[in-house]
C-alpha cells in the first residue's frame, strides 16, 4: 500500500520572482558595447515604459502594467525583463500558453535570465510537468545558487517525481541557507520523506 506525503509548503515558496528593477542595457548584455552610450534621449516622462509598468506592477494595476509592459517589448526597452514581468501577469490570469510564451521569449533574448527560469519553472510545476519544472530548477540554481527558493521548490519538485534520496540532499542544503524558523519547516519535511521511504 502506497503512503500518501502530505507537503506543506509556504506559498511565497512556489510563488513567482518578478524583476524589480531595471537591469538591462541589452547590448552590452550580449557582449556589445554601447556606442551612444553618451547620446541623450529625450522623454516627456522621466521614466522609461519598463520603469512605468513596475510602478503600476508593484501598486497592483495589473491591466495598466501589462500594457506598459507591452509598450516596453514594442520599445525594445528591458526586453527580457518585460517579457518576464508579462508572463507573471499571463500566469495570474490564467493564460499558461501565454506565460510560457512570454518566459521562453525572455529566454530566447538572455538564455541566463534567473527569473525566468525560476518562474518557468514554477508554472511548470503547478501544472504538474515536474521533470520540466526539475530541469529549470536546476538551471535557476546553476545562475543564482544562493536562492534558497529554487532549492525548496527543485526539494518538493523531486519528492513529487519520486527522487526521495535527491529531495533530502537538496532539503539539507536548502536549510544551510535559512533561518531557524524555515529550517525547521524542512526539518519536518524531511522527516515526511524519511517515513515515506521506508
Amino acid at each position: 500500500m502506497a503512503k500518501v506525503v502530505q507537503f506543506t509548503p509556504t506559498p511565497e515558496k512556489f510563488g513567482f520572482k518578478p524583476v524589480r528593477k531595471r537591469k538591462c542595457d541589452q547590448q552590452e548584455q550580449r557582449g556589445q558595447l554601447n556606442l551612444f552610450s553618451g547620446g541623450k534621449q529625450v522623454r516627456l516622462s522621466q521614466l522609461s515604459p519598463f520603469e512605468e509598468a513596475l510602478l503600476f506592477d508593484d501598486r497592483g494595476d495589473l491591466a495598466q502594467a501589462k500594457e506598459l509592459y507591452l509598450k516596453a517589448i514594442q520599445e525594445n526597452d528591458c526586453l527580457p525583463d518585460a517579457y518576464c514581468n508579462l508572463g507573471i501577469l499571463e500566469s495570474q490570469e490564467k493564460n499558461y500558453p501565454k506565460a510560457i510564451d512570454c518566459f521562453t521569449k525572455c529566454l530566447k533574448e538572455q538564455p541566463r535570465h534567473f527569473e525566468a527560469h525560476y518562474n518557468l519553472a514554477n508554472l511548470y510545476a503547478e501544472a504538474g510537468n515536474f521533470p520540466l519544472a526539475k530541469l529549470h530548477y536546476q538551471l535557476s540554481i546553476e545562475i543564482e545558487p544562493d536562492f534558497p527558493n529554487s532549492h525548496f521548490n527543485l526539494a518538493l519538485t523531486q519528492a513529487m517525481l519520486r527522487e526521495i534520496e535527491e529531495a533530502i540532499i537538496t532539503l539539507n542544503r536548502y536549510r544551510q541557507m535559512v533561518d531557524n524558523q524555515e529550517r525547521h519547516q524542512a526539518d519536518n519535511l524531511i522527516q515526511s520523506l524519511l517515513r515515506a521511504r521506508v
